[in-house]
């Protein structure tokens, strides 16, 4: 598995017109923004994906205007929250911003922020670790359980969870993501 660029080497190489560059760009928020949309603010799904598809096809005429080309993340999140509004407002026409950006929308978009950051540092310290991490925190699976797909020892599991939550630590500190003593 090769190195993932950085958000703002991935920037740089769509405003050159690399269309591969883009399409991970997509991929890499796809999620994000969808997320936004659905548990930010509540939208219905069919709504949520007409936003999605607005805010990249905005990204995409828009690009070449942000300033800084690391600070993509927080550009496309401003992109989805004005999308949704407009999106709300369309549904409420006398609406006023107040009323239409829910409560604890910042409170959702910082948890968002904060998966995202997992997940790329999960990508970068690739396998077999990502695996690990995701059957035992996201699935919610034992060690025994992990062990005996992976027909490991159950010691063994709990070992390479630690060392892998080790190498996740780095990552996010090498990448500013990590700002208090503990992951999580």
């Amino acid at each position: 598995m090769g190195e993932e660029p950085s958000d703002a080497v991935l920037v740089a190489r769509c405003r050159a017109g690399d269309d591969a560059a883009w399409a991970v760009l997509v991929e890499r928020f796809s999620r994000y923004v969808y997320a936004i949309c659905i548990q930010g603010f509540r939208l219905r799904e069919h709504d949520a994906e007409d936003v999605f598809q607005d805010v990249f096809a905005k990204a995409y005429v828009q690009l070449p205007k942000l300033r800084d080309d690391g600070a993509v993340r927080p550009w496309l999140a401003q992109l989805t929250r004005r999308q949704c509004i407009d999106r709300l407002r369309e549904v409420k026409r006398e609406a006023p911003v107040e009323d239409v950006e829910p409560d604890g929308f910042d409170e959702v978009l910082l948890e968002l922020d904060e998966a995202l950051a997992v997940r790329q540092a999960l990508a970068k310290i690739g396998e077999p670790c990502g695996e690990m991490l995701d059957r035992f925190f996201a699935r919610d699976q034992s060690y025994r359980t992990i062990g005996e797909e992976l027909d490991l020892p159950a010691g063994t599991i709990a070992s390479r969870i630690s060392r892998c939550l080790e190498k996740l630590r780095s990552a996010m500190e090498d990448s500013g993501a990590l700002v208090g003593p503990e992951v999580g």
